[in-house]
């Protein structure tokens, strides 16, 4: 007797978001921040230092960019030229040691040493975009956030979250698919998988679990837009 095969079906938008977000939860219970750091200070610098740099090097680099300082009153009184000595493995490093330099300048004079926990101020300190001044609210003080990089951006594309105009729509998609509660923590989630399983060269869409999950239908690679 012949027995017709039921061609496999992509899972319905609400049903990857779920599974997506089980999924998560199960392989990444725990979810260390990546960038070694002791407050929201050194979290700060170190976010920063690690635009266009991976999160290793930046750590590689840190403990002596501490022993020069560690805080924005220290930070405040060294040359640029000292601290781009130190900072240059992690790349652009003039800009870096600059806006480092300024901000640890303008945190003395405008909050008392303090690391602001409000979005808008963070934007306004040089080489503080908005994914920086996401990370620190989120992981140094808890505010519910989603940064969005270049990984998370690609990621969501191929999971069906949004459609991948830039990073700020992919941000908004993310947002109103799961609870602001999950944010904080998911985004890392979301970094540490790609990193594992979905990386830009280790899959395509069509390769690791959570893509084969929600699309096994789909025959062809997933082209993600660049943000």
């Amino acid at each position: 007797m012949n027995t017709l095969m039921t061609a496999p079906k992509n899972l319905l938008k609400a049903e990857r978001v779920t599974y997506i977000h089980r999924r998560l939860e199960e392989l990444y219970p725990e979810t260390p921040v990546p960038l070694d750091h002791k407050d929201p200070y050194t979290l700060l610098v170190a976010v920063l230092l690690s635009a266009q740099c991976t999160d290793e090097r930046v750590n590689q680099v840190t403990p002596a960019l501490w022993e020069l300082a560690d805080n924005p009153f220290d930070m405040a009184m060294q040359s640029v030229e000292d601290i781009q000595a130190i900072i240059r493995p992690c790349g652009l490093s003039p800009q870096k040691s600059k806006a480092i330099s300024v901000l640890s300048q303008m945190l003395v004079e405008q909050y008392n040493g303090e690391v602001p926990n409000d979005m808008e101020a963070l934007e306004k300190l040089p080489g503080v975009g908005h994914k920086t001044a996401s990370v620190v609210v989120a992981q140094a003080f808890g505010v519910p956030a989603f940064p969005v990089d270049t990984h998370i951006h690609r990621l969501a594309q191929r999971w069906g979250l949004t459609s991948g105009k830039n990073v700020q729509q992919t941000e908004k998609d993310l947002k109103r698919l799961f609870p602001a509660e999950s944010w904080n923590k998911l985004h890392l989630q979301i970094i540490f998988y790609g990193r594992e399983y979905c990386s830009a060269r280790g899959c395509d869409g069509t390769v690791c679990e959570i893509c084969r999950t929600c699309y096994p239908a789909r025959k062809h690679p997933k082209i993600a837009k660049k943000p």
